[in-house]
């Protein structure tokens, strides 16, 4: 496995370090070993997006998901079957009966919208919320030192008595 030095990042790039943390984390976390289960990712949409696990097997009892400071973990825990549970003798098991785990690095403001469990497929839907304060917004011009309609301010008369102006 190849690694790679992200220090120059942090030196040259301020306000970056997070854009550098991904990065390091995920080159961290490329798996060489296990490619169970198999997995794709599409965007279904301009902020929304999909992830089908082929879980053979698995039921929603065995499948754990959750999302926590932008990951998103599943997890499958299966007990094995015994050879003669069934009353039937296996001569060859294929179907991975395995536990695993996978993770996703998500972006900021993707939530999970709902996942199902269809013919061995777990699908999760993903969206993209950008809360208000983060969107585009159009500006007034000639705005400058206005005031609030509901601010109102407060002038002391000699006699003492407050006066709304």
């Amino acid at each position: 496995m190849r690694t790679y030095d992200f220090t120059p990042l942090y030196r040259s790039f301020v306000g970056f370090d997070r854009t550098a943390n991904l990065i390091d984390a995920a080159s961290r976390s490329i798996d060489t070993g296990s490619k169970y289960p198999p997995y794709d990712v599409a965007q279904t949409g301009e902020n929304s997006y999909r992830i089908e696990l082929a879980v053979a097997g698995f039921s929603d009892e065995n499948l754990e998901i959750e999302s926590h400071e932008n990951v998103l973990t599943v997890k499958g825990t299966k007990t094995p079957n015994a050879d003669n549970d069934d009353g039937i003798q296996y001569l060859h098991r294929g179907i991975a009966e395995r536990d695993f785990e996978r993770r996703f690095q998500l972006a900021d403001h993707v939530i999970v919208t709902g996942a199902d469990l269809k013919n061995g497929l777990l699908t999760i839907e993903l969206r993209r919320e950008l809360p208000e304060a983060l969107k585009p917004r159009k500006i007034a011009i000639g705005q400058l030192g206005e005031s609030k309609p509901e601010e109102k301010l407060i002038t002391q008369k000699p006699s003492g008595k407050a006066k709304a102006a």
